[in-house]
């Protein structure tokens, strides 16, 4: 059973999906629970998995509101696990993790809390903060998607049975909604980013970046995939600079293969990241990727000099610039890097990731 607050766009709802769909191929009976209802779903579940809402989504107003809520939901979440009696639990995020180990509390099922992103650039109170402290110790495992994030658990969470299972890239790639047809080049060279439009994603400082750059190489488009709630400010920026022409931001995007296929150049402009989908399937697509070398995240998938471009220090808008210049100006360095980029295929192959997933819950349901 995987516990997740919705199926929405984002990165561990696709590996929701994910993982049910290939736990269903392997023959294991397998349901997906969710605070949220279906009309938030932006991924479809394979044929098999069941499904469950909690129907206990929504923000609270207050502490004590808070409390009754997440009462409520570790009450339902309960009695499905009575009623269902799953081997084991997943939690997926914090919030999710800290329900199925409250909900699970002597029951037989074993529970996997898991993080997708690096706890540090996390936007959580410190409620659940102190939540993750008391009930980490108690689940079988804590399942990070990179060393950097296991080491901030095994610090700041002691007594975590910590592993390290990263994302697997899906590959090949399908197309999905919306479709947004792709502009052709027409000879243009297109510089490629996606992601939420947050903060954290470091789009202001490409941008500024992009700028510096836009005299020297005219005929290079910059192109930011992706929605959020940075799009105003974004586009006043842009605007600012008079980029317009220059800068495109298409919004959320379904047939993102077809957007990889057409670039020449992969940008991560993150201040923090987990592990990266989108940096994974843009080198999976034979780019060359450019990212700043955060805490964690894309040290652990690009191979410096070999496959792709690690910036630093983080956030230097002319030391990103100056790494982008260097690519845009050198074909034949990037054609070299892309050739080992593809490697994350295997590196990062499904294959390998559920082999991690199937010791470790052959682990977990060997431990009394």
């Amino acid at each position: 059973m995987l516990l997740i607050h919705s199926l929405g766009g984002g990165g561990a709802e696709r590996v929701a999906a994910d993982l049910s769909a290939a736990w269903v191929a392997r023959g294991y009976r397998v349901s997906l629970v969710t605070q949220a209802g279906e009309n938030k779903d932006v991924y479809a579940l394979a044929s098999g998995v069941e499904r469950h809402v909690l129907g206990t989504a929504g923000a609270s107003r207050g502490r004590w509101q808070a409390l009754w809520n997440n009462w409520r939901r570790v009450r339902r979440l309960r009695a499905l696990l009575r009623r269902h009696k799953p081997d084991v639990l997943l939690g997926m995020m914090t919030t999710s993790s800290v329900l199925a180990v409250s909900a699970a509390k002597g029951l037989p099922c074993k529970v996997i809390a898991t993080e997708h992103t690096h706890p540090p650039s996390q936007s959580i109170s410190s409620f659940w903060q102190k939540a993750r402290v008391r009930t980490y110790p108690q689940a079988q495992a804590v399942v990070a998607l990179t060393a950097g994030t296991a080491d901030w658990l095994r610090e700041h969470v002691p007594g975590s049975q910590v592993q390290v299972i990263p994302n697997a890239v899906r590959w090949p790639m399908e197309n999905g909604e919306p479709v947004v047809p792709v502009p052709a080049l027409d000879g243009r060279r297109r510089l490629l980013a996606v992601g939420r439009l947050h903060p954290v994603k470091g789009f202001d400082s490409l941008i500024d970046a992009f700028a510096m750059l836009s005299s020297y190489f005219p005929n290079w488009d910059l192109v930011i995939l992706g929605e959020g709630e940075q799009r105003e400010a974004l586009q006043e920026r842009i605007a600012d600079l008079n980029l317009q022409e220059r800068i495109q931001m298409p919004g959320r995007v379904g047939n993102m293969a077809d957007w990889y296929g057409q670039s020449d150049l992969y940008v991560l402009s993150s201040r923090m990241e987990g592990l990266s989908n989108s940096l994974l399937e843009a080198m999976a697509s034979g780019l060359t990727a450019v990212a700043y070398d955060c805490d964690t995240g894309p040290r652990e998938i690009i191979r410096a000099n070999i496959d792709g471009v690690l910036v630093q220090p983080v956030s230097d808008v002319e030391a990103l610039a100056a790494h982008l210049s260097d690519l845009m100006a050198n074909p034949d360095k990037r054609q070299r890097l892309a050739r080992r980029a593809i490697d994350v295929r295997d590196r990062f192959s499904s294959a390998r990731v559920l082999a991690l997933w199937q010791q470790l819950l052959e682990q977990c349901l060997r431990r009394s």
